[in-house]
């Protein structure tokens, strides 16, 4: 059966704003262990962390976060 994997770009949009892990878990209020699970896909985030990420970046939840198909 194919299932999907939540990919995101979160390293992506923290290079641009020259920012660690550290920084961007403060600025929404979560551990850097947190910003970093979710970075490596070991850990899927609430829609409210998910939204609260997209909503410091000025962007849409879509362009940080994607459904992509896994064969597992």
């Amino acid at each position: 059966m194919m299932s999907s994997k939540l990919d995101n770009r979160i390293r992506v949009f923290r290079a641009e704003h020259r920012m660690s892990q550290g920084d961007l878990a403060e600025k929404i209020g979560v551990s850097r262990k947190t910003i970093s699970t979710i970075e490596v896909g070991r850990f899927v985030p609430s829609t409210i962390i998910a939204l609260k990420i997209a909503q410091y970046f000025d962007v849409p939840v879509e362009d940080i976060f994607s459904l992509v198909a896994s064969n597992d």
